[in-house]
């Protein structure tokens, strides 16, 4: 496949992950971009991309439509459209569908091209695998 410039509708390359389609817009493979990928996600109520990190990548986080709770760290946020966060390299954070229906949210990730795992789970250490049972006390 040739690197695409503009990317359409039915170029954009769809991945079935257990919190919800992922749909790439940019990514090595689709553009030239070595610097940033773009991914929409559609997370269905009740799901969510438990805390993990990127050890190469730095994120942002821009909802499109529903709610997210978001962590950085072990700081929360609700985030509505319009919002955003940004997640520094390697820094453990997770997402979670906080409302009824489709949390719908575009990640930025840079670089594209990049060393080593994409993505580590820290959903069971701690003080991950409570923490959010922490913050509601």
């Amino acid at each position: 496949m040739n690197a695409l410039h503009f990317i359409t509708r039915t170029d954009v390359q769809t991945e079935q992950l257990p919190w919800g389609p992922h749909e790439w817009i940019s990514r090595v493979g689709l553009t030239a971009a070595e610097k940033l990928m773009l991914v929409r996600v559609t997370m269905p109520p009740g799901q969510a991309h438990k805390f993990h990190r990127h050890p190469a990548l730095e994120e942002i986080i821009y909802v499109i439509e529903g709610r997210a709770e978001q962590w950085v760290d072990r700081e929360r946020r609700l985030l509505g459209p319009g919002e955003s966060a940004h997640i520094p390299v390697d820094v453990v954070h997770g997402t979670y569908n906080a409302g009824a229906g489709n949390l719908v949210f575009l990640a930025i990730l840079s670089p594209a091209v990049f060393d080593g795992p994409a993505l580590v789970d820290m959903s069971n250490a701690e003080p991950w695998a409570h923490l959010r049972e922490a913050s509601e006390d």
